[in-house]
C-alpha cells in the first residue's frame, strides 16, 4: 500500500476574519452535519473507535477536513478511513481504485477503498467493521440517483446493519436543490446487485440530501442504529452557492454547480456513443461526436425551447473519454434560469433531435435502462415518439415519489 501525507491548511483564520468583517458580501453560512457534530462536543461518537466513509468533500466551516476533525476530537478515536469512487482525494478515474495508508498526527490511519472492483468491491467487509464502535458517513453528494456515493453510504449502511454497528450520517446539502424531482423512479431494483448507478427506487433527480436518503433506505435495512447528524439553516429551495459553504469539486469531472445543474439530464448520454463534455472545459454542459450535425440539431433545441437553458453552436477536441483526441461538432449549454431548468426535458429534446438526425447514433440499452430508470424510455424511443411524449414518461414517477419521500424529509 501507498502513503498519503496530509497538511492542514494555513489560511483559514483570514478567511474566517473576511467573513466575519463582510458579513453582507456573503450568502448566510449553513452550518453542515459536520459543523454540528462540532458543537454538540461530538456528543455520538464520545468513548468510541471510529470508520468514518470521506473524500476531499468532508469539510466543516472552517475549512477543515472530517479526518482532521475526527482526529482532534476529545474523546473520539479515529480508527480507519473508507474512500469512494475517485478516492480519498477525489482525483481518480480508474475504475478500481487501491486502499492505502494516511499519517495524520504522526500515525497511520488505514484507508480502505469502497471502490476496488465491481458491485462487491464497494462494500466494507466483516474485518473491516469488527473493532469499530461507529461508522460514519460523511460526503458531499450531488442530487442524481446514478451519481454513486449514496450508493456506497448505503451498501455500507446494509454492513453495518449486519455487524451491529451504528452508523452516522453527517448531512450535507443537495446542492441543486430539495425541490425538484425529475425524471423515472428506478424499476427493477435486481439492478443494485450489478452496478451502483441503479441501486435506489428513487427518480432521477430525486430532491434528497444524504441523511434523507438513508432514512429512507432504512426501510428495508432496518438498522436500529442509524442517526443522522442534521444540518442547521439549510432550505429545500437552497441552491448550493447560497449556503455559504465553499464548492469542491466531488470528482474530477464535476468542477461547479453548473456542471451539477445539467448532470441528471446530460448524463443519461453516458449510456450513449455521445461525449457529455469529458475531456472539455465544460464537462456536462456540452455534447459532442465527430458525425453531429449540431447545426440541424440547434434548430431543433432553439424551436423546443427548454425553459432555462440556451445552446450554441460550440466544436471541442475532448482529451479523455469518448472520442479522446477527435474533433467533435457540438452543442454546449448555458443555464439562463437554474430554477426553471430540467434537465431531463433537455435530455428528452436531445434525445429525440439525435435520433431523428443521426443514424449513428445509438443508446447501450442495458446501461440507458439503469441510468434512466425504466424500459418504457426504450420503447417510446424506438417507436419514435417525441421529446414531450418522453417528458411526459419523465413526470410520472415525480408524482408518486413526492407523497412516498415526505416521511423521511428533514428539512423544509
Amino acid at each position: 500500500m501507498g502513503r498519503i501525507s496530509y497538511t492542514l491548511p494555513m489560511n483559514l483564520a483570514l478567511a474566517s476574519l473576511l467573513l466575519a468583517l463582510a458579513p453582507a458580501a456573503f450568502p448566510a453560512p449553513v452550518s453542515t452535519g459536520l459543523d454540528m457534530l462540532e458543537r454538540s462536543g461530538f456528543a455520538e461518537l464520545q468513548g468510541k473507535r471510529v470508520g468514518l466513509i470521506t473524500n476531499q468533500t468532508g469539510r466543516d466551516q472552517a475549512g477543515r477536513t472530517t479526518v482532521d476533525v475526527l482526529a482532534n476530537a476529545p474523546g473520539v478515536t479515529l480508527a480507519k478511513l473508507f474512500s469512494p469512487e475517485h478516492g480519498f482525494t477525489g482525483m481518480s478515474e480508474e475504475h478500481s481504485v487501491s486502499s492505502t495508508t494516511l499519517l495524520v498526527k504522526g500515525r497511520e490511519i488505514p484507508i480502505i477503498s469502497l471502490y476496488s472492483g465491481g458491485i462487491k468491491g464497494m462494500r466494507p467487509q466483516p474485518a473491516d467493521l469488527k473493532d469499530l464502535d461507529a461508522l460514519v458517513f460523511d460526503i458531499q453528494d450531488i442530487g442524481a440517483r446514478f451519481y454513486t456515493y449514496l450508493a456506497t453510504m448505503g451498501m455500507a449502511l446494509e454492513e453495518a446493519a449486519k455487524a451491529e454497528v451504528p452508523f452516522v450520517v453527517l448531512d450535507r446539502p443537495n446542492p441543486i436543490t430539495g425541490q425538484v424531482i425529475e425524471g423515472p423512479v428506478l424499476e427493477d431494483l435486481s439492478l443494485r446487485q450489478v452496478t451502483p448507478t441503479a441501486y435506489f427506487a428513487v427518480p432521477v433527480r430525486h430532491g434528497l440530501t444524504a441523511g434523507e436518503t438513508a432514512l429512507l433506505h432504512n426501510r428495508e435495512v432496518n438498522h436500529p442504529a442509524l442517526s443522522v447528524v442534521k444540518m442547521l439553516g439549510w432550505k429545500r429551495s437552497m441552491w448550493f452557492d447560497e449556503t455559504g459553504l465553499p464548492w469542491t469539486p466531488p470528482s474530477p469531472n464535476m468542477p461547479d454547480l453548473g456542471a451539477a445543474t445539467l448532470y441528471p439530464g446530460v448524463a443519461c448520454f453516458e449510456a450513449a456513443n455521445l461525449s457529455v463534455g469529458r475531456g472539455t472545459p465544460y464537462p456536462f454542459r456540452w455534447i459532442g461526436a465527430p458525425w453531429l450535425k449540431s447545426g440541424e440539431v440547434l434548430k431543433r433545441l432553439k424551436a423546443a425551447k427548454p425553459a432555462g437553458v440556451s445552446f450554441a453552436l460550440q466544436a471541442y477536441t475532448p482529451t479523455k473519454s469518448v472520442f479522446a483526441g477527435s474533433r467533435c461538432e457540438g452543442i454546449r449549454m448555458t443555464i439562463t434560469d437554474r430554477d426553471k431548468l430540467r434537465p431531463l426535458e433537455v435530455f428528452a429534446h436531445l434525445a429525440a433531435a439525435l435520433r431523428d438526425l443521426h443514424p449513428e447514433f445509438a443508446f447501450r440499452w442495458d446501461e440507458a435502462k439503469r441510468m434512466v430508470g425504466t424500459d418504457s424510455f426504450k420503447e417510446l424511443y424506438e417507436s419514435k415518439a417525441p421529446a414531450a411524449k418522453l417528458i411526459k414518461l419523465f413526470d410520472t414517477g415525480p408524482k408518486a415519489f413526492k407523497s412516498q419521500r415526505r416521511a423521511f424529509l428533514l428539512y423544509r
